[in-house]
């Protein structure tokens, strides 16, 4: 099996009223399991990201390899999420 990294998310934007409950400064962390208390449909969204990361992949536009941002679907009360890869573990 490939190395697998630990995933921290983080909420660091939320604008209107995410029907969640996420505000800025909400964490997770991301083993191999859906954490508990995550909007799915967020989850979701970011899923891609975190299989990537987590495997040690990489995206070509970010600056930071070990980082992507994106943002729930919900277009009106958008939250923007900060996916890291935890490097040493």
């Amino acid at each position: 099996m490939p190395d697998r990294y630990e995933i921290k998310v983080k909420v660091v934007s939320q604008k209107g009223t995410c029907g969640a409950g996420h505000k800025v400064g909400d964490e997770w962390t991301i083993t191999g399991k859906t954490p508990e208390g995550i909007c799915l449909s967020a989850f979701n969204a970011m899923f891609p990201s975190v299989r990537t990361l987590m495997f040690g992949g990489a995206f070509p536009w970010s600056k930071d390899k070990d980082i992507s941002t994106l943002a729930c679907p919900d277009a009106e009360n958008p939250v923007v999420f900060e996916v890291r890869r935890i490097r040493g573990k």
